[in-house]
């Protein structure tokens, strides 16, 4: 086997599961967990009646480079959701339909990293684990840099060393940002697009929840959309990821894009076509209308800000915890340490969440995750309520 697979580190729910082992939810209380970002709102009808309808496209392989009609209705949303002149992405150059964000970050990264030993790719920490992981088997050494309250949950990229920038290979983004909700200015956006130019690193943008924000509030902007209003019509260096997952309650459907460098996707299309990931057609199919509608989307929205108002009307004056700029986390400090928490308050609440230090590495004897947890305000909002008002009991307790 790989040697490199013994760097890999435990997912965080398998650490989770360790911290629960032996651990009885409180018997009196019905369980609710907050632990999983995975979405239960309801799916689009108008989606999973279009999967029904297409069930007989099975008995056809599917392309890896999707269907024209797909590409082209994910161009159509990008133009329109980030600002991008019409013309300048070509659906047959500039897109391609993977299955599910989460293996399009890992496949992209062992395609573009150039396996070698002095080789870093940079992500934020606390992190997405994938971008790790992504980067170990990559032949390449992750470098972390930390989101912490005093730089908003946003690296300062300015106090990065010239020497990482001239290693970098690849720079990973997350914005909104996973656990954090931070959101990257367009501005600073901007300002790496150039630092990877002074130093050619290439820049991949996970914005799989832009588009869960306040709906009175401007939508988060994208790595595309600072490429437009800098004039870059070759998105050089530059690719987003994007999901259906969060934006439509299907996470099951296991259907995303990356979208960008046409010099970077080319190759990569290569790559994925030995890989063997072709989205099924009836997936294509439901994914277009999909991207077409934005009325569920914005019913999303409306469901996930009440459910913020509630929860947040509850645990804010019992806890260090404020509204997110995007996504559907909320990312609490904890009045002691979060592994204990995690432990007590499900025996004690038999609510689950995930503690904030299993997201992050510790660095230099700093965890930045470290005394908060990950609440995901992703249940029905009665049980998000009934979670919130079990946690301020808790905490009362201590």
């Amino acid at each position: 086997m790989n040697s490199d697979l013994q760097l890999l580190q435990p997912y965080p729910f398998e650490k989770l599961r360790a911290l629960l082992a032996g651990a009885v939810g409180n018997p009196d209380l019905s369980p609710v967990s907050l632990s999983i970002g995975e979405p239960k709102h309801e799916a689009p009808g108008f989606v999973l009646d279009t999967l029904a309808r297409e069930m007989g496209q099975y008995s056809v392989y599917p392309t890896t480079a999707g269907v024209p009609a797909l590409r082209q209705a994910i161009v159509d949303w990008l133009n329109r959701r980030f600002a991008v002149p019409a013309g300048w992405l070509d659906a047959d150059r500039h897109v391609l339909p993977v299955t599910g964000t989460r293996e399009a970050l890992f496949s992209f990264t062992q395609a573009l990293v150039q396996r070698d030993p002095d080789a870093l790719v940079l992500s934020p920490n606390p992190f997405y684990q994938i971008y790790e992981g992504a980067a170990l088997l990559a032949g390449a050494q992750p470098h972390y840099l930390a989101c912490t309250a005093d730089n908003g949950f946003i690296p300062d990229f300015d106090q990065v060393p010239a020497e990482v920038w001239r290693r970098c290979q690849l720079l990973f983004l997350c914005s909104p940002g996973n656990p954090t909700g931070a959101v990257i200015p367009l501005e600073t956006l901007q300002q790496l697009i150039r630092l990877a130019d002074e130093h050619d690193f290439v820049i991949a943008s996970d914005e799989c929840y832009s588009e869960i924000h306040h709906p009175e509030q401007a939508p988060p902007p994208g790595l595309l959309q600072a490429c437009a209003a800098m004039g870059r019509e070759d998105f050089a260096r530059c690719v987003v990821f994007h999901s259906l997952s969060k934006r439509s309650n299907l996470p099951g459907l296991r259907s995303g894009f990356v979208a960008g460098d046409a010099a970077l996707l080319a190759p990569y299309l290569t790559y994925r076509t030995y890989h063997g990931c072709a989205m099924p057609l009836p997936t294509q199919l439901a994914s277009i209308v999909a991207w077409q509608d934005e009325v569920h989307v914005q019913a999303n929205r409306e469901l996930y800000r009440r459910k913020f108002d509630a929860v947040l009307d509850i645990l804010g004056d019992v806890m260090d915890v404020q509204r997110p700029d995007a996504g559907f986390y909320l990312w609490p400090a904890t009045p002691i340490d979060d592994e204990s928490f995690t432990r007590r308050l499900l025996i004690e609440q038999n609510v689950a969440v995930l503690p904030g230090s299993y997201l992050s590495r510790e660095i230099d004897g700093f965890n930045p995750g470290a005394g908060r947890l990950r609440l995901a305000l992703v249940a029905p909002p009665d049980d998000c309520i009934e979670a919130a008002q079990r946690i301020r009991t808790f905490i009362r307790s201590l």
